[in-house]
C-alpha cells in the first residue's frame, strides 16, 4: 500500500549570540520560542564557539555586554567573530536583530560610527519615539508611537550604517533603532531584560548610575514598573521578527 508524501515544515533556527553572561536572551528568548523559533544560544563568556557563518540558520540575534564597540581585538577578542557574522548578515540581508552593543557593532561593520556618548551614559527606564519611516516597516510599524524601553549604554551610534533607515530616536541620542536592507535591525536600547538583570546592571555600572538623574534604588524601581509595558509592546515585535525568520526557513534553497 502506497503512502502519501508528507510535507514536513522545517523548524526555523535562530542563532543567538550571547556576548556576555550579564545580558542573556531572557524574556526575548521566550517570546521567540513562543513564536515557533528554535534557539541555538552561543554564550561567549562560557567559552562557546561561534559558527564560521550563518549557513544552517534562518536568523540571528546579537545581544549586549559591558564590552565597548570601540575595543580592539586585543582588548575584546571575542568581538572579532561577532563582527564577522554581522558583516555576513548585512551582505546577505539575513534576518538579524542586534541589541545595544550588538547594534553598535552592526553600525560599525556597515560603515557607520560609534563614539563615547557626548552627553554621557543613557540609563534607566525611558521612552523612544518612532520616526515616520517606522510606520511602513512590517516589524516596527505596529509599535506604539513612544514605546517603553530600557537604556544602559555609555557609547553612542553617532552615524548610521550606509543606507540605513532610522526607525526610532530619543531626546538624548538620535540613533536608537534602524534597519539596513529589508531584514537587518539594530536597537540601541534593551527589550530583552528581566527586572533581575537590570538590578545587576545597576549594581555593576556605578558610573552609569551616577550619571543618571536617579539613584540605584530608583532606577531599579522604575525599571520594575516598566517591564510589563515593555512586554506589551515588544513581545508582539519579537513575534513579527520571528515571522521574518520563519519565512526564510520556508524559502526553498537556491
Amino acid at each position: 500500500m502506497s503512502r502519501r508524501p508528507t510535507n514536513l515544515v522545517r523548524v526555523a533556527r535562530l542563532l543567538v549570540v550571547v556576548v556576555h553572561r550579564t545580558d542573556p536572551p531572557a524574556r526575548l528568548g521566550q517570546w521567540l520560542r513562543d513564536a515557533g523559533v528554535e534557539l541555538d544560544e552561543r554564550h561567549l563568556s562560557a567559552g562557546d564557539e561561534l559558527p564560521d557563518g550563518v549557513d544552517g540558520f534562518d536568523g540571528m540575534v546579537v545581544l549586549g555586554g559591558p564590552q565597548s564597540a570601540l575595543d580592539d581585538d586585543r582588548t575584546s577578542p571575542e568581538l572579532a567573530g561577532v563582527r564577522e557574522l554581522l558583516a555576513q548578515a548585512l551582505a546577505a540581508d539575513f534576518p538579524t536583530l542586534a541589541i545595544c552593543l550588538g547594534a553598535q557593532l552592526l553600525a560599525q561593520v556597515g560603515g557607520g560610527r560609534v563614539r563615547k556618548g557626548i552627553d554621557g551614559p543613557e540609563v534607566g527606564a525611558l521612552l523612544v519615539a518612532k520616526r515616520d519611516a517606522a510606520d511602513a516597516d512590517p516589524v516596527f510599524g505596529p509599535l506604539p508611537l513612544s514605546p517603553d524601553v530600557l537604556q544602559f549604554h555609555h557609547d553612542e551610534i553617532s552615524e548610521l550604517p550606509t543606507g540605513a533607515t532610522l526607525l526610532a530616536s530619543s531626546p538624548m541620542y538620535a540613533n536608537q533603532a534602524f534597519r539596513v536592507g529589508r531584514h537587518v535591525y539594530g536597537l540601541q536600547f534593551h527589550i530583552e531584560t528581566t527586572p533581575e538583570v537590570i538590578h545587576e546592571w545597576a549594581e555593576r555600572d556605578v558610573a552609569g548610575v551616577a550619571a543618571s538623574p536617579w539613584d540605584r534604588e530608583t532606577i531599579c524601581r522604575l525599571s520594575d514598573e516598566a517591564h510589563p509595558h515593555i512586554e506589551a509592546a515588544w513581545a508582539p515585535f519579537a513575534a513579527r521578527f520571528a515571522d521574518l525568520v520563519r519565512a526564510r526557513a520556508a524559502t526553498p534553497a537556491a
